[in-house]
């Protein structure tokens, strides 16, 4: 990692300013991503601006949604009183990720920056159009148990990392951020790329804008939430498949259903198909497996990663499982 110069904004506009105006420079936070990205040499900075005095901490529930700022941690949102009533998915989505170190310095905003774990990508000696676009993707013909079956490209097939960014996602939760042109708000449908031709703009940021708040709607309180992980070890480890659900049940009857999955595609992944299936019918095994074929109906794996074309129905089928009452 070379030199860097560093510089503290006490202002939100001071920090946009100072990374807008170069373009060799970036914020940091809690830093445990972007240190390693530049130990790694994934990413060279010439001026980092150090953001963590601005006011954008809070958490703060109004109008049947709860604002949660940037630079709030991943421990003290997950252990929030709201979140772990109203929004468990959420709670235990930043429970699972990371380690407890981790959590208590990570950022909301930070998390949902954090770049990809693809060996390919991390390490300098290998083609790896994120890192140097036009170069190619070594994870094409190497090993592919850690990538994507869904939302790939020739260009890349890198799985997005974040739990949080799949939770939020089957909130249907909105960025708010801070740009050198004013605010905008951003939907997480929205805030997440497929690489397409372009790996290497993996969300809709512009150059120096900053996130200042994530807003999730509330869910309604009979809503029924979960969110499992499955990963190689308990310990801090990468979802190998993940699923986020939010339900709302009518009788034996699904009368919402709101399904995001990571550990499987290159962003958090939605499938508004998966959730039709399910929709006004009875949640019943049959019912489920026919959404889960549905969610993996374009999949398209590699040797090492089709194990996940079925692990990802059976968790899917683990997680609502628990909300049929055993129905066939």
């Amino acid at each position: 990692m070379r030199d860097f110069a560093y510089a503290r904004a006490s202002r939100a506009e001071e920090a946009v300013q100072l990374v807008a105006r170069r373009a060799d420079a970036a914020f940091v936070a809690g830093g445990t991503d972007l240190l390693n990205l530049m130990k790694d040499g994934a990413e060279d900075h010439d001026l980092v601006i150090d953001i963590n005095h601005l006011p954008l901490a809070g958490i703060e529930e109004s109008e049947g949604r709860l604002r949660i700022g940037a630079l709030a941690r991943m421990a003290d949102v997950a252990l929030h009183p709201v979140v772990r009533r109203r929004l468990p998915v959420l709670s235990q989505a930043l429970l699972a990720g990371a380690s407890p170190q981790i959590r208590h310095m990570a950022s909301i905003g930070g998390n949902l920056l954090q770049r990809t774990r693809c060996w390919y990508f991390r390490g300098k000696d290998f083609a790896c159009n994120k890192r140097e676009p036009g170069t190619g993707c070594a994870a094409q013909e190497g090993r592919s148990r850690w990538h994507a079956i869904l939302g790939g490209s020739d260009h890349c097939i890198a799985v997005h990392p974040s739990d949080l960014a799949v939770a939020l996602r089957v909130l249907d939760a909105t960025v708010h951020t801070l740009g050198p042109g004013g605010t905008r708000t951003i939907a997480m449908a929205d805030f997440h790329l497929e690489p397409g031709h372009t790996p290497h703009l993996e969300n809709a940021l512009r150059h120096g804008e900053l996130i200042t708040a994530v807003e999730v709607p509330l869910p309604a309180p009979d809503a029924r939430q979960r969110y499992l992980k499955l990963r190689d070890r308990a310990a801090f480890e990468f979802a190998v498949v993940s699923v986020a659900v939010v339900l709302r049940m009518n009788g034996r009857t699904v009368d919402e259903a709101r399904l995001a999955f990571g550990g499987i595609a290159t962003r958090p992944w939605h499938s508004p198909e998966a959730e039709a299936a399910l929709r006004g019918k009875p949640l019943t095994e049959r019912n489920i497996a026919a959404a889960g074929r549905l969610l993996v109906q374009d999949a398209q794996p590699r040797e090492d990663n089709k194990f996940k074309v079925e692990l990802v129905q059976r968790a899917l089928q683990d997680v609502l499982g628990r909300f049929s009452g055993g129905s066939r």
